[in-house]
């Protein structure tokens, strides 16, 4: 059974940066597109960054493009969430999801798209 475990999460202020981990284990972590979501609260759960199983496709929301970049680690079954330039906005839960249903070109944006899911790392940025 696959898991997903978040980690990096912490108490930042606006400007600093932090780095997002998410070990995958229990499956065969190529077949898998990999995504971040992120909930505030009060909020809906929102697409923050994807990549592709092969990782040549990497879509982010609006929000966080040129700030945000997701990498995969096929050697080590890892998914990075670099995140720079903080903003109190970027306040959320962050949660870690893989989806092995797509087709190769499609990453999905929605939740439901997605089989599995992290328990999810906190991060809050203060002004």
């Amino acid at each position: 059974q696959v898991q997903l475990l978040e980690s990096g999460g912490g108490l930042v202020q606006a400007g600093d940066s932090l780095r997002l981990s998410c070990a995958f284990s229990g499956g065969t972590f190529s077949m898998y597109h990999m995504g971040w979501f992120r909930q505030a609260p009060g909020k809906e759960r929102e697409f923050v960054a994807g990549i592709r199983r092969t990782g040549g496709n990497t879509p982010y929301a609006d929000s966080v493009k040129g700030r945000f970049t997701i990498s995969r680690d096929t050697a080590k079954n890892t998914v990075i969430l670099q995140m720079n330039s903080l903003k109190p906005e970027d306040t959320a839960v962050y949660y870690c999801a893989a989806d092995s249903r797509s087709p190769i070109w499609a990453i999905s944006r929605v939740s439901a798209g997605y089989e599995y899911w992290g328990q999810g790392t906190q991060v809050t940025v203060s002004s």
